[in-house]
């Protein structure tokens, strides 16, 4: 789809719940929604925005389909580098499914079935968000030691992979280092979700660069099939799971504007919320300006 028509669809107002639909819900998120379709998965978008964990009362309308079509150009993009679970001709597989309601294929995807790795796959090429508090206090990131000297939102020498723990709902990822996340998932698959990790952020920020945009970090998921091959799931290189800057603002020593929900953040900090349900309702400019940052990294990408 272009650009034009992805954002001449999107709703007026945001959709927040989704149900009613004739498949079991598995799996319910911050953001998306997980059916079962038998031999398939339906993963659905909401338009729900969540801000230190907490899901918050107000969503961004269309916000749902921005990640979901997005995410799929970004598979387009990177199949060369990688399989994604993306099932081909998502078209023939809604229509087949009885999936006819535009919004609801818009902001969906039917995926095959995996196993999800049981960490969080976070690769950096500049020092900023926890990355940058954890610098602060220990020189170091997930065990990585840095030079000293560097500033808030500097460019590292080479991007560096960061793994997580895959918290439940409402708890926070911690981060871990190489050897501990080596111990979750093994050795050999931690090598290749590393490398892997680290060159679809290479390839995501030379993209992004092209664009007038820096990819400053990302997170990546991973699954398995029943052969142990590795599949990229989930969403990928959205302002959801990314942080993407203009590039031509960008400088160090500060934390530069970016196209996600920083700017939900900021009012949140600004009017001293405690980050403890329940949320505090946003005011209107706020959802509005929210959208438009979503809307802006979209069409920087695919024009």
């Amino acid at each position: 789809m272009t650009y034009a028509q992805i954002a001449a669809a999107l709703p007026k107002n945001a959709v927040t719940a989704i149900d009613n639909l004739p498949f079991p819900k598995i799996a319910s998120g911050k953001v998306r929604e997980i059916f079962d379709l038998g031999d398939a998965l339906l993963l659905t978008a909401s338009d729900r925005l969540s801000a230190f964990d907490v899901i918050l009362p107000d969503g961004i309308p269309g916000k749902g389909i921005v990640l979901t079509q997005m995410s799929n150009w970004w598979f387009a993009q990177t199949q060369g580098l990688i399989a994604n679970h993306l099932l081909p001709d998502q078209p023939g597989e809604f229509a087949r499914r009885g999936i006819k309601d535009r919004d609801l294929q818009l902001r969906s995807m039917i995926v095959r079935k995996l196993t999800p790795l049981t960490i969080e796959c976070v690769a950096r090429g500049y020092l900023i968000g926890s990355g940058w508090s954890s610098y602060q206090k220990t020189g170091e990131v997930c065990g990585i030691k840095l030079p000293s000297g560097l500033r808030q939102a500097d460019r590292l020498a080479a991007p560096i992979f960061t793994p997580t723990t895959k918290a439940p709902k409402g708890q926070h990822d911690e981060p871990i280092n190489d050897a501990q996340a080596a111990a979750i998932i093994g050795q050999k698959l931690y090598d290749q979700v590393k490398a892997l990790s680290l060159q679809l952020y290479q390839f995501g920020h030379d993209r992004a660069k092209k664009a007038g945009m820096i990819l400053a970090d990302t997170k990546f998921e991973f699954g398995t099939d029943a052969t142990g091959k590795l599949i990229l799931i989930d969403e990928v290189l959205t302002p959801d799971s990314s942080r993407y800057w203009p590039a031509d603002s960008y400088a160090p020593n500060q934390s530069p504007p970016s196209y996600d929900k920083q700017f939900v953040r900021d009012h949140l900090v600004a009017i001293k919320w405690n980050q403890s349900p329940p949320a505090p309702r946003l005011p209107v400019e706020v959802i509005t300006r929210t959208q438009e940052k979503y809307l802006a990294a979209l069409k920087n990408l695919i024009g």
